[in-house]
């Protein structure tokens, strides 16, 4: 299990080398866990949270999380944003995630 949680963190470190996020374009990182799928939308330049939320961790919540975090991130007049997968696979939740956030009116 630690072999596992390893590997993630140095797929995710080596996304975080290319991905920046900045004020007009934030990044947009995922945590999963078992019981639920986490999403916050982070400017790397000031190091804060712009908006965040969380969700019961199947499919159709991940895409409803996406489609809430679209919502939100819109209203602070923010259209476009970068992905960051955390480390995990473009699959499942992580995938209907992104979707619904496209779904939302988001770009990336």
């Amino acid at each position: 299990m630690l072999i596992k949680q390893q590997q993630r963190k140095r797929r995710h470190s080596r996304v975080r080398a290319k991905i920046k996020g900045t004020a007009d374009v934030p990044r947009l990182c995922v945590f999963r866990s078992n019981k639920y799928i986490y999403a916050q939308v982070v400017d790397d330049e000031k190091a804060g949270t712009i908006v965040s939320a969380h969700e019961a961790c199947n499919v159709k919540g991940a895409n409803k999380l996406g489609k809430e975090i679209a919502e939100k991130v819109l209203s602070k007049k923010i259209t476009s944003i970068v992905f960051d997968r955390g480390g995990y696979k473009y699959h499942g939740r992580v995938k209907a995630l992104a979707e619904g956030a496209r779904e939302g009116g988001l770009k990336f």
